[in-house]
C-alpha cells in the first residue's frame, strides 16, 4: 500500500518530503540551482542531489536554506526526519558501496574496530553476531563483508591507509586463537605496498577524532568524501567544506600516529602478547 498522502498532496514518507520542500522554495524563488549555489555560497551541484533525494546533505546546508528562504527551521526539522528515517541508513551505505568501488585512494581511522577491509572471519563474524545477528542472516553478512577484502587484492586496488587506535588492539576476541589469526593478518596486510597501517597511541589524549569513525574516498574526478559512523548509524559526506574539515582533523590525528615501521612492531608485540597468554 503507497504511503498515505496529506491534504497538502505532500509525501509522508521524510526523504521524500525534504527534497519536496528544497524543489518548491526554489521554485517560488525563480532561481536556477547555479543561482542558489551563487547565493547561498555551497556547490550548486549540491542541491540538485538533495532536491533529487541522492543526499540529504549536512545541517549546516539545510540552516543556509533557510536563512536563505526566510523558513526559519523549517528545512532543519525536516533534515532532522529525514536523518533518523530508519530507511535512510541503508541507502545512505548503498551509495557509499558504489562510490567506494570507484575510489582511488582510501583513508581510514579507527575508534574501536577493526576497518572491515582488514578483518578476518572470525573477527568479522564475532563483531556481527555482538552487533545482534545470528543464523543465517549472520552467515549472509560475514560473506558480504569478507567479500569486499578483494578490493584491495585487484591489481588496480587503491590505496589504502589505516590509522588504528590503540584500543582497536587492545580489545582481543574471545578466541585467542582467532584473535592471533587477526593479528596475523594485520601484519601480513601491512606488508603490500598499497596497504598502509599506523597506530595511534593512547598516551597521546584526546585529539579530533577521538569518538569518530571515518572513511575518506579519493575519487577518480579528485573529490573526496567522507563515510562517518557510529555503531548504529551513518553518515555520506560529499559536500566539499565538510569533507575538507574531517579531512584537516584526519591530518592532525596522522601526525600523532606512530610510523608505519613503528606501528608494525607494536602490532607484533600485541601478537606476541596474545601468543604467550594460555588459551581457554
Amino acid at each position: 500500500m503507497p504511503p498515505r498522502r496529506a491534504i497538502t498532496g505532500r509525501s509522508q514518507e521524510p526523504r521524500q518530503r525534504f527534497a519536496e520542500e528544497l524543489r518548491s522554495l526554489r521554485a517560488k524563488k525563480g532561481d536556477s540551482l547555479r543561482q542558489l549555489g551563487d547565493a547561498v555560497g555551497w556547490d550548486w551541484s549540491l542541491f540538485g542531489k538533495m532536491e533529487n533525494g541522492q543526499t540529504i546533505g549536512s545541517p549546516e546546508v539545510s540552516q543556509a536554506l533557510d536563512i536563505y528562504y526566510g523558513t526559519p527551521d523549517l528545512l532543519l526539522t525536516l533534515w532532522e526526519l529525514a536523518a533518523g528515517d530508519p530507511t535512510q541508513f541503508k541507502e545512505r551505505y548503498r551509495r557509499y558501496m558504489a562510490l567506494e568501488a570507484e575510489a582511488v585512494s582510501m583513508w581510514h581511522y579507527a575508534v574501536s574496530v577493526l576497518p572491515g577491509l582488514l578483518q578476518t572471519e572470525g573477527y568479522a563474524r564475532d563483531l556481527l553476531s555482538a552487533g545482534g545477528s545470528s543464523g543465517e542472516e549472520l552467515t549472509r553478512q560475514v560473506q558480504a563483508r569478507i567479500a569486499r577484502r578483494e578490493l584491495l587484492d585487484d591489481d588496480n586496488a587503491p590505496r589504502f591507509r589505516t590509522i588504528l587506535s590503540e584500543a582497536v588492539l587492545r580489545t582481543p576476541l574471545e578466541d585467542a586463537e582467532e584473535w592471533r589469526k587477526q593479528l596475523e593478518h594485520l601484519l601480513a596486510m601491512g606488508e603490500r605496498p598499497n596497504v598502509m597501517i599506523q597506530v595511534v597511541q593512547q598516551k597521546v589524549g584526546l585529539h579530533a577524532l577521538t569518538n569518530t569513525d571515518t572513511m575518506f574516498l579519493r575519487l577518480p574526478d579528485g573529490r573526496t568524501v567522507a563515510w562517518v559512523e557510529s555503531g548504529y548509524s551513518g553518515e555520506l559526506v560529499e559536500e566539499t567544506a565538510a569533507a575538507e574539515r574531517l579531512q584537516l582533523s584526519y591530518d592532525l590525528v596522522r601526525d600523532l600516529a606512530m610510523s608505519p615501521v613503528e606501528s608494525r612492531k607494536f602490532i607484533r608485540q600485541m601478537w606476541e602478547e596474545a601468543s604467550c597468554e594460555p588459551s581457554t
